[in-house]
């Protein structure tokens, strides 16, 4: 597995972020049953950068806590050998690991929505590469029930990674208030 980890915000944090994202991205590869070693760029940016590339890839002129660039399509979720998968799957030449896509968080929303959801802010970063995660595996929550289905993975894979809610807050559900 190959993690590029940059961080170009260099807000400092209670843990170390590139190890615990390498640790999430293990996990969440392991849980959907990926066939393949993988590699994933995952870059730490501030507000003001993560609203331009909000805009530009988005059309939404504003922050967000994470944005999520796959480079693979799926016919289905866990489905690794259908025709759409096989079409646009890329393997990296010198490696051979599949090449999941980029994961581009804001270190300060990150620190914002722990305090406003109660919980710590390894616990929102952990929930937030996991989100991430997923939908470079093909998951999104556009429709009612992809959202219940991905909600109820996020919880299975945070249970696993032993990062839990902790009291205060609404323990932090992304996306609820």
């Amino acid at each position: 597995m190959t993690v590029y980890f940059e961080d170009e915000a260099m807000l400092p944090f209670g843990f170390h972020l590139e190890e615990q994202a390498a640790r999430i991205i293990s996990a969440v590869r392991d849980y959907v049953h990926c066939p393949y070693d993988v590699e994933v760029s995952v870059t730490m940016v501030d507000k003001a950068s993560i609203q331009g590339m909000n805009l530009e890839f988005r059309q939404m002129d504003k922050p967000t806590d994470v944005l999520s660039f796959p480079m693979a399509e799926y016919d289905k979720l866990g489905d690794f050998s259908g025709k759409a998968f096989q079409e646009s799957k890329v393997l990296a030449p010198d490696t051979g690991e599949l090449v999941l896509g980029d994961i581009v968080l804001c270190s300060d929303i990150i620190r914002e929505q722990a305090a406003e959801y109660g919980h710590s802010e390894l616990r929102e970063f952990s929930f937030l590469v996991v989100h991430s995660m997923l939908h470079l595996f093909g998951y999104d929550h556009i429709q009612e029930n992809d959202r219940l289905r991905m909600e109820k993975e996020q919880r299975a894979i945070m249970d696993t990674l032993g990062v839990h809610r902790t009291s205060g807050g609404n323990g932090g559900i992304h996306g609820q208030k």
